[in-house]
């Protein structure tokens, strides 16, 4: 698992489709509470997708509107913070759809980012065009997919990003989520009130803290039908026990992003943390306005020593006491303890070493142990019958395309379209 954080930051909304190159940027509407940055018809989204052999010619490929929607939602320190989501509805649906039934919800939380201009509000401004995981749940699924930009990034740049604290990112992701309805009925976008949750990567982290918190605090205005966690690193301090044992950090921009967010979060010293000077140039180095490729360079690649990145009393407190703060906050963070009652499907590659698909087996079999009975892993290659093992990166799209089916199927049971 020493790889765990190895390139998860690729994972982000423009790794999948990628087809805004071909487009132009359409005229902007007018919105009550908020603003449409993206609209394309399906009949201009589609040859772009099938001449990356994403798609045949056979294939309904739905139009695709998306709206930056700005909300408040409340920080790991309890405070309230104004921050910003992209809202993705799918066009040229039937009338039946659009009218009667009503659209299904996916929250989609994203992945590792490190840039403020990799955020999914930001890349909608920015492109003008179709871009995304959404294109699959969307253009594709028919879904109206829910993305918040996280605290950090998109309105709240500026503000430190919680990376994987559960409690933060839930909140963006619940807030949003009621944000989202009330923009709906404001302009007269008929949604049915059924909600999926999904996310890869720390967005699949994301996607199951948002679930528990529904679930433990009883939101019952938020009643999720399926929740699909894709290749999400729940188990944190497994993962941080691997990474610590090693002498040398593939990556180091990740694990400086989960101690400086952690060290925030509960009030540490980073000085006692991070040796000098990587201490000090920290936050200008992940205050939004650097890619992890620029990042890395400036940090070191050793794990302790005196040019390590980590204080060696620092690691050292943590193998040997079980008090120990950080210990103490990534046990409190992990999600693979408790038994969820939502139906809960985690979606994972068996060829991930980025994060193990380990990671996964033990969450379904803890949650099974403790009681839950609706918990199930689906292994990304044997469901769609390839022969060979994929990698974190290359998962990313496959796992997306698995999780849309999953929710049609429900939808299709239960909505009936």
């Amino acid at each position: 698992m020493r790889k765990f954080f190895k390139t998860i930051a690729l994972v982000t909304p423009l790794l999948f489709i990628g087809c805004g190159d071909d487009l132009s940027k359409p005229t902007i509407e007018a919105v009550k509470g908020g603003e449409l940055f993206v609209n394309f018809s399906g009949s201009a989204i589609k040859p772009g997708l099938v001449a990356k052999g994403l798609i045949d010619e056979n294939r309904t490929v739905y139009g695709y509107k998306a709206y930056k929607i700005p909300y408040m939602t409340t920080d790991e320190e309890g405070n309230k913070v104004k921050v910003s989501g992209l809202f993705v509805i799918p066009t040229g649906l039937p009338e039946a759809v659009t009218k009667t039934f009503g659209l299904s919800m996916v929250s989609d939380d994203h992945g590792t980012i490190f840039a403020n201009k990799e955020a999914p509000s930001v890349i909608a401004d920015f492109t003008g065009a179709p871009d995304g995981s959404s294109i699959i749940l969307t253009s594709l699924g028919g879904f109206a997919t829910l993305q918040p930009d996280y605290i950090g990034f998109g309105d709240s740049k500026g503000d430190y990003h919680p990376f994987l604290l559960k409690d933060s990112l839930a909140n963006s992701t619940v807030d949003f989520i009621k944000k989202v309805k009330v923009f709906a009925k404001e302009n007269n976008i008929k949604l049915n009130n059924q909600l999926f949750l999904t996310g890869y990567s720390e967005g699949g982290y994301a996607s199951l803290a948002t679930l528990k918190k529904i679930e433990e605090e009883q939101i019952t205005e938020l009643k999720v039908s399926m929740t699909a966690s894709m290749a999400g690193p729940h188990a944190l301090k497994l993962i941080a026990d691997a990474v610590f044992s090693q002498p040398k950090l593939d990556i180091p921009a990740f694990t400086a992003n989960i101690v400086y967010a952690y060290a925030k979060a509960n009030n540490q010293a980073l000085t006692s943390v991070v040796n000098k000077p990587y201490a000090s140039s920290l936050q200008a180095l992940l205050n939004g306005d650097f890619e992890r490729i620029e990042i890395d360079p400036k940090l070191t690649q050793d794990t302790t020593g005196e040019k390590g990145l980590l204080t060696q009393s620092f690691v050292t407190n943590y193998f040997k006491d079980e008090s120990n703060w950080f210990r103490v906050a990534l046990i409190k963070n992990s999600l693979h303890t408790w038994a969820p009652t939502t139906p809960l499907r985690l979606v994972h590659c068996e060829g991930d070493r980025v994060i193990p698909y380990g990671i996964s087996q033990l969450t379904e079999a803890t949650m099974k142990g403790m009681g839950a009975t609706n918990v199930a892993l689906i292994p990304v290659e044997k469901t769609l019958g390839l022969t060979k093992k994929v990698d974190h990166v290359e998962c990313g799209a496959l796992a997306y395309s698995i999780s849309t089916k999953l929710f049609s199927e429900v939808r299709k049971q239960t909505i009936g379209y």
